[in-house]
């Protein structure tokens, strides 16, 4: 997130670097894949509506968000990816929703307004560039709005080097507790930890 960078390890045959300030882990762009390889890795996910284990999964960032909110409030969900299930639950459960996606629903007049609170599931590890990503979702988003985000956190990862969640080739970004807390303190936002995976942050009011 900052320009603070040193080499931390080689992993899988690629280099992995970090934030000395922020503790973001993450790989350069000889490192990534290219735009086609990586839509064709996207494309291999079978999540739907009706697969009720994803909705499972989803629902440890939708049950703590959902009381927050107040009936009516509009949604964004940020990298809904080729089966759009979240926006589906809060729909169900009141809520107006666009989705946004760079390969899969690539509705630029989404970002011409404002929301009361935005998710970004399984997304923000996919980030090339995670600093340019959060100003564009505080932008995004309303004075006291919620941001839901799920990414798995190297925390509590004993080994960073045999930690499953780098087998995956598009997980480029990868976030910790204390990169967490320095993206609230830099946006000035409140932020809650639910486990491991779960972070939610509240945009303070004007």
């Amino acid at each position: 997130m900052s320009h603070d960078i040193a080499f931390y390890q080689k992993i899988h045959g690629r280099d992995y670097w970090a934030c000395n300030q922020c503790c973001l882990r993450f790989l350069l762009s000889k490192d990534r894949l290219d735009r086609e390889s990586e839509k064709a890795r996207y494309d291999t996910h079978q999540n739907s509506p009706q697969d009720q284990g994803y909705r499972d999964f989803l629902s440890a960032l939708s049950d703590p968000l959902i009381p927050k909110l107040n009936p009516g409030d509009h949604g964004l969900d940020y990298g809904s990816g080729p089966g759009p299930t979240l926006s589906v639950i809060f729909i169900e459960n009141g809520f107006d929703m666009n989705i946004y996606d760079p390969y899969f629903a690539p509705n630029q007049t989404a970002f011409k307004q404002q929301y009361d609170f935005i998710t970004c599931t399984e997304t923000v590890e996919h980030f090339y560039y995670p600093n340019n990503e959060f100003h564009h979702l505080d932008s995004l988003l309303k004075p006291g709005g919620y941001l839901g985000i799920m990414t798995q956190l190297y925390d509590s990862v004993e080994s960073f080097s045999d930690w499953w969640y780098l087998r995956d080739e598009t997980h480029v970004s990868l976030y910790s507790r204390e990169t967490m807390n320095w993206i609230a303190q830099t946006f000035m936002w409140d932020v809650t930890f639910y486990g491991d995976r779960v972070i939610l942050f509240q945009k303070m009011m004007d």
